[in-house]
């Protein structure tokens, strides 16, 4: 199973705390972890699926995969910028959504119209599932597989 987390390239200390959490459960699901590669959600959930042991996809928006963050096991290049958001949500087989704004915002609705779970996490209120509990939100994430 692959699990995409979407969210903020930036994130507060407590966002950033609580990614990693979700991401160490990802890895524990057992779920091979998609992100877009960079800073912030997507580090702290990279680092924490890494630290239990997981395997990182970063799918990164540069032809660098040195612009993936430190917990990348495996960097995808595009050269495509954002538009490579399309290609996070596509590779799971559901969709994470933590904090994060407009870009995170587009990433579900490509989830929602693609026809993938989604779950929020401290993110947009709007019609998908959403907590502000890890541990609800994995309740929800094990009800759907």
């Amino acid at each position: 199973m692959y699990v995409s987390v979407v969210g903020g390239q930036q994130c507060s200390p407590e966002i950033y705390s609580e990614a990693v959490e979700i991401g160490r459960r990802i890895a524990r699901l057992p779920a091979v972890l998609v992100t877009g590669g960079l800073g912030g959600v997507m580090e702290a959930a990279s680092r924490g699926a890494r630290e239990a042991g997981g395997i990182t996809i970063g799918i990164v928006p540069s032809e660098n995969r040195a612009d993936g963050n430190p917990y990348i096991e495996h960097a995808i290049v595009t050269g495509i910028g954002q538009a490579r958001n399309a290609l996070v949500v596509l590779n799971g087989d559901l969709v994470v959504a933590i904090d994060g704004r407009h870009g995170t915002l587009s990433e579900i609705a490509m989830a929602v119209k693609y026809g993938k779970p989604v779950f929020g996490y401290k993110s947009w209120d709007i019609d998908i599932p959403s907590f502000d509990d890890v541990d609800m939100l994995f309740r929800a994430i094990r009800e759907q597989l």
